[in-house]
């Protein structure tokens, strides 16, 4: 059985490019969208860089997302992540 090893503190997205997060330099990332609406979530290689990804995670749904460490996070509502790992 698979779980969740929460690593580091809640901390709230920045809901800009400019205040996006590395989450701790984190390669696993839990992202809870408490909201009741879809938010889109932006995966960049640097604060504010051009060159971002994007998906959507519907209202009250919770995504594990993979990144490399020092890539940043950033959505368009100040949503709950965490540094997280997985464990059997």
């Amino acid at each position: 059985m698979q779980r969740t090893k929460i690593i580091e503190t809640q901390e709230n997205l920045g809901t800009t490019a400019g205040a996006a997060t590395s989450i701790s330099y984190a390669t696993v990332v839990r992202l809870y969208n408490n909201t009741a609406g879809i938010v889109t979530v932006g995966v960049s290689t640097a604060i504010g860089a051009a060159t971002t990804s994007y998906f959507a995670m519907p209202a009250s749904s919770v995504e594990f997302l993979e990144k490399v460490a020092s890539h940043v996070v950033w959505a368009t509502s100040a949503i709950p992540s965490n540094k997280v790992g997985f464990t059997n």
